[in-house]
Parts: structure tokens; C-alpha cells; sequence
């Protein structure tokens, strides 16, 4: 399928989990006060708004989510370590719409999942293995799959009877510099890119970047374009991201809030998103806010936390 993906064009295509009970209350280390005057407020989003809740008793640790992109109010989360190789379809309530099955893939540690609609139309979702919080792994996965198509029978499926999902592809990469441990996955719309940002307690978070020209079957050597501070503290502890549909902004989450990075305009080159000031989004309380993407056509964001019966929250673009 890598080839079905990259055939277009010319090739377009710390630390354990913290314990919490409340956004507030994850560690008294964290600097959550990002309603002062003197953080750097978006003023492009309204006031967030929970839409509904999880209450699947399988999805108990949503740690990725994305829009779907072929299937109209569908949102695709997955638990973190500790779950099998499933994915779950929602709605914009939160109702659990399906439960799907990788028969290829092993949930070592998924921390994030992408969307991606290919030029021919076709629709993949890509999910990360990249969840190290040892520092013991020296080559991590992503999944590349076919966008399984929502049907009303889906519904009825569980972890027990699946649904079973069309074989992945497997792209194993490694950093260049040290082990890192990371939870956030993004691919860009446009170039098939995919960037994975590391998740750091000390230190600015770093970008790596896979080329969508270099995907293959053998394992590949990321590259690090940048690192990424966001206005908290710590200033790289970064759980989650996405890229909006139209190739132009970042969203990023830690445990607090959501921060966005525009492209300046005029910019063609997507890279130098990474130099520029993020701004803070407010998303919300959430228990362990792991998962932040957009909705398909870019005029809000999507959260989720860990914890059972998560929030399903929804932040609108002025």
C-alpha cells in the first residue's frame, strides 16, 4: 500500500504518565495559568465546549485523535499501552460507532493518530508507535492503513468481535540524535510529510521529520528540522497534534491547553511553521489531555482526554 500512498505526482503524498484527577492538579511543578494577560492568548477561537462524552467502557485511554476524512462526523481515537492493536470509530457525542482490528499491528505504546486523503481519494490513517517513555527503544513503528468505511452494522461490533481491518504498512524510522519518547504524530496534508514531536519534561520538544519520498519497508533515519517551546511550564511536554486540512496551521496539546502555529502568509515552505510564536488555545478541563486534531474542514478543534467517560470537546474558529 506504501506504493498506492506514494504514486502520486512525483511522490505527494520522562517520564511515566502523570496521575491526575483534574487539569489543574497534575503537579504543582506546572505553570497553568495561561489566562494571565501576559500569555500569548489566540483570539481566532471561541470559548470551548464539551459536545459530549465518551462512554465506551473500551476506550478508556483516548490518547490520539483525528477527523476523519472520507466519512462525515466520524472521529477516530485509540487507547494508549496496554490495549490491542484496535481502533474505535465515534461520533460527535462520542458514541462509539465501531471497534476495529489490525490484524498486523502490535499497540506497544500508540500515542497518536493522523488522517490523510490521498489525491486518487482514498483515505489512510496513520498511527503512532512512538510512545518510549524508558528510553529503551531504538526503533519505532508507524501504521499506515486504509480508512475503514463506516456502516450502521459497525455498531454492533466490540473488542470481543471486531471488525477486522485490511493488513498495514509498517514504517519503522529512527531519530538521529538520542532516544526520545513522543505522543504527538502529524502528517501534512498536502506532501504526505510526517513529523512526530517529542514529548521532553527539561527541555524545548524536538520536530522530526519523516519524507513521504523515503517511506519504505526498511527502517529510516528521521531528521531533526527543529525544536519547539510552547508558553507553559515545562515548555515541551507535548501529548498531542495535528495539521490543518489546509496545510497552514499546527495544533499542539500538553495536559493544559491547545497551542497553534500559522504559517506566515506568503510562506510556501511548511518547515518554517516551526519558527513561528505558538499562541494558547484554552480546550477545557480534561482529566489527561493526550489527544487534539482538527475537524475536516478546519473551522475547529477536537480534544479528548484519558480516563474513562472523557469529555468530547469542541473549540470553534471565529
Amino acid at each position: 500500500m506504501l506504493k498506492t500512498i506514494l504514486k502520486f505526482g512525483s511522490i505527494v503524498i520522562f517520564f511515566a504518565l502523570l496521575p491526575s484527577t483534574g487539569c489543574s492538579s497534575v503537579s504543582s511543578s506546572f505553570d497553568n495559568s495561561n489566562n494571565r494577560s501576559d500569555k500569548p492568548l489566540s483570539r481566532d477561537y471561541a470559548e470551548p465546549k464539551v459536545i459530549g462524552e465518551i462512554k465506551s467502557d473500551e476506550i478508556r485511554e483516548s490518547s490520539g485523535i483525528a477527523a476523519s476524512r472520507c466519512s462525515e462526523n466520524v472521529l477516530w481515537t485509540h487507547n494508549d499501552s496496554g490495549d490491542k492493536a484496535f481502533l474505535y470509530a465515534i461520533n460527535l457525542s462520542g458514541e462509539k460507532l465501531g471497534t476495529y482490528k489490525i490484524p498486523n499491528a502490535e499497540n506497544k505504546d500508540w500515542e497518536d493518530i493522523a488522517a490523510f486523503r490521498a489525491p486518487s481519494g482514498e483515505c489512510f490513517l496513520y498511527i503512532g508507535d512512538i510512545g518510549n517513555n524508558e528510553l529503551d527503544r531504538t526503533e519505532l513503528s508507524i501504521y499506515i492503513l486504509k480508512e475503514p468505511r463506516i456502516d450502521a452494522s459497525h455498531k454492533g461490533s466490540s473488542k470481543k468481535e471486531p471488525l477486522i481491518t485490511v493488513n498495514a504498512e509498517i514504517v519503522k524510522f529512527r531519530y538521529p540524535d538520542a532516544a526520545q519518547n513522543a505522543e504527538t504524530l502529524m502528517v501534512h496534508p498536502e506532501s504526505g510529510d510526517i513529523y512526530v514531536v517529542s514529548k521532553s519534561m527539561k527541555d524545548p520538544a524536538g520536530v522530526y521529520k519523516v519524507d513521504a519520498d523515503k517511506l519504505s519497508t526498511s527502517p529510516i533515519k528521521a531528521e531533526k528540522i527543529a525544536e519547539l517551546k510552547v508558553p507553559a511550564v515545562p515548555n515541551g511536554f507535548l501529548t498531542g497534534g495535528d495539521v490543518s486540512p489546509d496545510g497552514k496551521r499546527v495544533v499542539i496539546c500538553d495536559y493544559f491547553s491547545a497551542y497553534e502555529l500559522v504559517l506566515p502568509d506568503g510562506e510556501d515552505d511548511f518547515d518554517e511553521i516551526w519558527k513561528v510564536a505558538p499562541l494558547i488555545i484554552p480546550i477545557g478541563e480534561r482529566k489527561q489531555g493526550e489527544a487534539v486534531g482538527y475537524s475536516i474542514d478546519g473551522k475547529s478543534i477536537f480534544a479528548t482526554s484519558e480516563k474513562k467517560d472523557s469529555p468530547l470537546i469542541q473549540v470553534l474558529r471565529k
